[in-house]
């Protein structure tokens, strides 16, 4: 793993990097107690004349300043539903949406409050979907709600206890959403 470089390679020269190499060495090699293997990756950074470095990890993809945290997430979440299957298109009202490729702007006007993926409309879908399960049956308002806390609850282990807030949020729109149909179906009859 190359890391950590302190020297600026284009300011030095090549002999300069060789001389200081044995005495470096050692920040190369050194890896942490609690590293597991698998959680290591190679990357190569490049310094150039600009201010941010280059940062290519062992795909080659490139990651350069703060599109790279977000590229490095978008890549990480379009691999892990790929490898389990799942196409990473979604088809929505206005037509379909590959989250492969989706930029930083686009994922936050997706997620904003009348986004496709923002609380109300994603909280719509969830409680659609929930009372069509439920055959529109209001007094199997209990199992829905079970069956809803148990999919947030799923979300939290497999996300290690920490949701983004705008899951918190929809969830708890979800519940309200339940709890006024609820009422309006017990007004109706």
């Amino acid at each position: 793993m190359i890391e950590n470089i302190k020297n600026n390679p284009h300011a030095q020269s090549p002999l300069h990097v060789l001389e200081n190499f044995q005495e470096e060495k050692a920040n190369f090699s050194v890896i942490p107690e609690n590293t597991k293997k698998d959680d290591m990756q190679d990357r190569i950074t490049l310094y150039g004349d600009s201010e941010a470095p280059l940062t290519y990890s062992a795909s080659m993809s490139l990651n350069s300043g703060e599109g790279a945290k977000y590229d490095m997430l978008q890549g990480l979440v379009a691999n892990l539903l790929k490898e389990q299957g799942i196409e990473t298109t979604v088809t929505t009202e206005n037509g379909k949406i590959d989250i492969s490729t989706v930029t930083p702007q686009e994922a936050k006007d997706l997620t904003s409050d009348d986004g496709y993926f923002g609380v109300d409309k994603t909280s719509d879908r969830i409680v659609k979907l929930a009372i069509g399960i439920a055959g529109g049956d209001s007094s199997r308002i209990d199992a829905i709600k079970k069956g809803v806390d148990k999919g947030f609850q799923e979300a939290l282990k497999a996300f290690d206890g920490k949701l983004p807030d705008i899951s918190y949020d929809t969830y708890d729109a979800v519940m309200e959403k339940l709890d006024k149909w609820v009422s309006e179906s017990t007004k109706a009859a």
